[in-house]
């Protein structure tokens, strides 16, 4: 007997059931359409994920139990089966359950085993483990179902289903993306056939929630570890899959399209688009808005926002000072024609003046210092801000990883904002991320969305005359390396010096971190794509007094 299995990697809305219900009725009949007899959708499809406290909410569960029974209803219409993530309620509280639907009925359902509670993750606050293990008969195959966290570690559902005639397992997934991820999973899953010979059907959901992006990527593997089909990275997709089973033979499963994996600085560029695509179109926002100072993060984020949007929905503004130099006006006019976004011009010198005028009794007899400097980004803020309100606009922020990390950024400035695009690429990325999208569009025949001396120049915040970020911080690939240590391997001092880094320099760089953790705290929310960014990641108290020297 064969039968057509529809991967369904789809892109839902935390929260939004009837947008969830219509998007899963709508890829079952594609599904339907294409010859499926049975559609396969990811972890929590139904809700969303993460719906943190939406869970505590007794109506939120009382209309998810009434969407679910649409749905139910909508597959016996359609005509074809299904399989997908949603909430149960257990004994001792919720669970985090994939549930099976045959024939229009409600087969049953299996639960999450290992609840994750580390990094982004908080089920434990949600959810009670689920600890039984059923198989499930379908067209004359036996199939598992386990989610996500269950197939990370040896044994556990998995061990209990390779005990139980089990022909292939069905994991639901919302892996949540960083930088080599895919690769991960791939390798992940391959251990787990090696212990159970059990081919897997990895679904994953794809979009962006907040700080997450899921990248999708859903595969299957046969028992030999070979991958058999990948859906697409970064955008949602149906694979279908072919499936025979035999009379006393395995099942067997058939190859399909294979996606390509993409290269890490595509990787990381399409995370940021589908990050703030989603950030823009789940709260409603009309376009963005940001500066553009003719610096290489404002020019990079500029043009993420016209390839995550279209040109039409991005407004940058011009809002030059005394200190601002010509190169930088020129390449900012350049850049924005080149993407083609809408450049409007804001002088500040007049602004600024009143507010030295105005603060000048008060700061009689001090000295100039970095708060004149800061004055700067705070006028520039209140302006972007105003459009933002007026236009229903949502402010993007364009400082990078590394200057979010040290504090070398100014609050209520230019950290003011809804949402931070580079808030987790530190500054060498964010170099490498710029010459990747010019050679993609010299390959396309297409203008340079990032003129070449915005690359090459020394990077500057203009705030103060030939300023330049090395004036105030090591040369970035050394702060970067610092970094990566002390931000995304919680290495000590000592740790760091030890690999060839000199320890005055990483004393102050690691004092700076810890001493900038209030202002991390009010900052935007940004599209994560390490495993160790700021936010969920990594809980630091404000208050602490615990030395690294």
């Amino acid at each position: 007997m064969e039968f057509l299995l529809a991967l369904a990697q789809v892109d839902p809305h935390v929260g939004g059931l009837n947008k969830n219900l219509a998007m899963m009725v709508e890829n079952a009949q594609k599904a339907k359409e294409a010859g499926a007899s049975i559609i396969v959708f990811p972890e929590l499809v139904t809700t969303g994920y993460p719906p943190e406290d939406l869970l505590h909410k007794p109506i939120f569960l009382k209309r998810l139990v009434e969407m679910e029974q649409e749905f139910v209803l909508k597959l016996a219409e359609i005509g074809i089966d299904a399989i997908y993530g949603t909430i149960r309620q257990g004994s001792n509280g919720l669970l985090n359950a994939g549930v099976f639907i045959k024939n229009g009925e409600e087969v049953g359902f299996a639960a999450k085993w290992r609840l994750p509670n580390y990094g982004v993750f908080d089920e434990k606050r949600y959810f009670t483990k689920g600890v039984l293990v059923r198989t499930f008969a379908y067209k004359g195959c036996q199939f598992g179902i386990t989610i996500c966290e269950d197939l990370w570690h040896p044994g556990g559902p998995l061990q209990e289903l390779a005990q139980a005639n089990t022909d292939f397992v069905i994991n639901l997934n919302a892996s949540p993306y960083h930088l080599g991820k895919q690769r991960e999973r791939e390798e992940m899953i391959s251990k787990r056939i090696s212990e159970s010979s059990l081919p897997i059907f990895y679904i994953n959901l794809v979009g962006g929630q907040d700080e997450l992006v899921f990248d999708g990527g859903s595969f299957v593997m046969n028992r030999d570890g070979a991958v058999l089909c990948r859906s697409l990275q970064f955008t949602p997709d149906i694979a279908l899959v072919k499936i025979a089973s035999l009379a006393k033979m395995p099942v067997e499963i058939f190859p399909g399209k294979v996606g390509e994996l993409y290269a890490p600085d595509k990787e990381v560029y399409s995370a940021l688009c589908l990050g703030l695509r989603d950030y823009v179109e789940k709260n409603g926002f009309a376009g963005v808005v940001l500066g553009l100072s003719g610096g290489i993060d404002s020019a990079l984020t500029a043009a993420i926002c016209a390839d995550a949007l279209g040109p039409d929905r991005v407004e940058a503004v011009m809002m030059p000072s005394q200190y601002t130099s010509e190169d930088s006006l020129v390449d900012a006019r350049e850049g924005a024609k080149n993407i083609g976004i809408r450049l409007v011009d804001i002088p500040i010198d007049n602004i600024f003046s009143i507010f030295r005028s105005e603060l000048a009794q008060e700061f009689s007899g001090l000295d100039e210092d970095v708060t004149e400097e800061n004055i700067q980004p705070r006028i520039r803020a209140t302006l972007l801000m105003a459009i933002s309100n007026k236009k229903g606009y949502l402010l993007v922020t364009t400082g990078n990883k590394s200057e979010v990390s040290v504090g070398y950024a100014t609050l209520y400035g230019d950290m003011a904002g809804g949402y931070s695009v580079l808030k987790d690429v530190l500054k060498e990325r964010v170099f490498k991320l710029a010459t990747a999208r010019n050679s993609w569009a010299t390959e396309a025949g297409e203008p340079l969305p990032i003129p070449l001396r915005v690359i090459t120049k020394p990077p500057s915040a203009e705030l103060r005359p030939d300023q330049k970020d090395s004036d105030s911080l090591p040369p970035y690939p050394i702060l970067d390396k610092i970094l990566e240590m002390y931000v995304e391997q919680e290495c000590s001092l000592e740790e760091i010096v030890a690999h060839g880094i000199d320890r005055e320099c990483a004393a102050r760089v690691v004092l700076m971190v810890d001493r900038s953790e209030y202002k991390r705290r009010q900052a935007a929310p940004g599209v994560r794509i390490t495993p160790r960014a700021f936010g969920k990641d990594r809980r630091y108290p404000i208050t602490n007094g615990f030395s690294n020297s």
